[in-house]
């Protein structure tokens, strides 16, 4: 059995946040994680870091909480921050009223908002619909979830906080009306175990109620499910969202190489209710036509959708109905000591989240250390001499991509290319993710699949979705046995089924046919699915 003092539940943005800002003021914490890090919402969002424009006329808390964490994290997470900057675009069946109200909201809780005339939008953004009557350019921008989960993580473990991921809890240990420690079992061996805590942080997202459930009390927590569409290039280079109340199919981010139009709104049925499906692409691609009006003729490249964990203590709200703040729940007042709930909120808030309920367990512990997320960056900058030369070994433009998704783990890639060069051949080109990358990432304790590198390297996540990298990323896993498992089939067929997941909900047009091209290498060439005779 494990010891520590504060148990995480959750490996989400919230999670990991909690982890570090604990991590930094000297408690001693564990972040448990059912599957991967950012399995969840974390990973299953637009990419949007807030300016608050969205929120400024209903919410006016949240979107002043939402300009001042973005002007943060642009700070200390700069290497997971595209400072793309955004426009709010008002189109001709859009409620002209609004916008004076949400010009004057924008400027009660200090978002700057600069109205520039149409055609300044479209020599911008050429793609932009010439049916635009107002435009305003805020600061939006967009932000890396898994980036910003690892960073975290690495923060938080240079300070001796732990992660263990496949890690599901199972039941909360109390006695005398305190929580004493959590039953877990490892969701890959199916072994159980106890760690003894004296503190629980519940930041499990949509499955908070799940948890507080194995300690007999409930939250009034209802999923709410999201779709969102990736498109395989970057139409635009700035954060679009429609001027109006916050709707369906809104926002159009542009993340890396690619762009995300996001997203819809509706009660899930459970928290991983997170197959896409056709129909709310459909929906996407029709509201998102009237800021892009030749969207029809941009390839998909997947759908994803889910599920955003909605609190109110009014149990009738739901959906957009339902604030996007966050609430922290202290279930002493339940008759429970030691166990605390945090649900609600957005990426954007991630810090300011962690901050809060930090402040609340520290209070518990009598732990009177500050907060210091705030000012210490995530990871430091690279020296300018190492990246000369680390430029000597990565492809055109590779050193950069890297730098910003490998933080404190850049130094021993670049070590690895240098005193074996064939670590530095390409694995995934769309990506441009190398050899020594997924060495490196395969190495973490946390790394068990493809999957668990494909989300710390974005290895298969470009547009050929995996058809060319599958079976290299496979080859060099198990050539290297850089995983304990070393079935090439199975790891084959689990790393292509999370790409088909996200491709099915799309298959029409330019996808179907690299879809049939995927299906003729692997079913066809290499006859993965055993199904065709050699």
């Amino acid at each position: 059995m494990q010891q520590t003092t504060v148990v995480v539940i959750g490996g989400g943005a919230t999670g990991v946040g909690v982890l570090r800002d604990l991590s930094m003021r000297g408690v001693k914490a564990i972040l448990l994680e059912q599957r991967d890090l950012v399995y969840g919402t974390s990973s299953r969002f637009h990419g949007l870091l807030h300016s608050g424009g969205r929120y400024a006329v209903k919410d006016a808390e949240s979107a002043q909480e939402c300009i001042e964490e973005n002007m943060i994290l642009r700070k200390i997470g700069r290497h997971c921050v595209e400072e793309t900057e955004g426009f709010f675009v008002r189109l001709p069946e859009d409620d002209e009223s609004f916008e004076a109200k949400w010009v004057e909201a924008c400027k009660k809780v200090g978002i700057s908002t600069i109205q520039i005339t149409p055609e300044e939008a479209v020599r911008l953004e050429p793609n932009l619909t010439r049916r635009a009557l107002s435009v305003y350019r805020v600061p939006d921008s967009a932000i890396d979830g898994f980036r910003l989960a690892w960073q975290n993580v690495m923060s938080a473990k240079r300070y001796g906080g732990k992660v263990m991921t496949y890690t599901e809890v199972i039941g909360i240990e109390q006695s005398n009306g305190r929580v004493t420690g959590v039953k877990v079992r490892n969701t890959l061996t199916g072994e159980t175990d106890q760690i003894a805590c004296e503190c629980i942080v519940n930041a499990a997202g949509s499955w908070v109620g799940h948890i507080v459930g194995f300690a007999g009390l409930s939250v009034n927590v209802k999923p709410d499910r999201g779709t969102l569409v990736a498109f395989n290039h970057r139409f635009t280079s700035r954060v679009v969202n429609r001027l109006r109340p916050p709707s369906d199919g809104d926002i159009f981010v542009p993340h890396g190489s690619i762009t995300i139009l996001g997203t819809t709104s509706e009660a899930a049925e459970r928290p991983d209710d997170t197959i896409p499906r056709t129909e709310d692409v459909i929906k996407l691609l029709k509201i998102g036509e009237g800021l892009f009006e030749d969207i029809y003729h941009y390839r998909i490249l997947r759908a994803f959708a889910g599920t955003r964990p909605l609190y109110s203590a009014n149990p009738d709200a739901a959906g957009r109905a339902a604030s996007r703040n966050f609430t922290i729940i202290d279930h002493a007042k339940d008759g429970l000591e030691g166990l605390v709930t945090i649900v609600g909120g957005k990426l954007t808030t991630y810090r300011l989240m962690a901050e809060r309920m930090a402040d609340v367990v520290c209070k518990k512990l009598q732990v009177n250390a500050e907060c210091r997320t705030a000012i210490e960056p995530l990871v430091e900058d690279q020296p300018a001499e190492k990246i000369a030369e680390a430029k000597k070994y990565f492809p055109s433009y590779g050193a950069e991509v890297a730098i910003s998704r490998l933080g404190e783990k850049f130094d021993n890639v670049v070590d690895r290319m240098k005193q074996k060069p064939e670590k530095r051949q390409l694995v995934c080109e769309c990506e441009m993710v190398t050899l020594a990358e997924i060495e490196e990432m395969a190495a973490e304790n946390t790394s068990y699949n493809l999957d668990d590198i494909r989300r710390k390297t974005r290895m298969g996540m470009g547009t050929c979705q995996g058809s060319f990298c599958a079976f290299r990323s496979v080859g060099v896993v198990v050539a290297n046995e850089l995983l304990d498992n070393d079935n090439s089939s199975e790891l084959l067929q689990g790393f292509l089924q999370s790409r088909w997941s996200g491709i099915r909900a799309a298959l029409w047009g330019n996808q179907l046919r690299e879809m049939e091209l995927m299906r003729g290498i692997y079913q066809a060439t290499l006859n993965i699915d055993g199904e065709i005779s050699s």
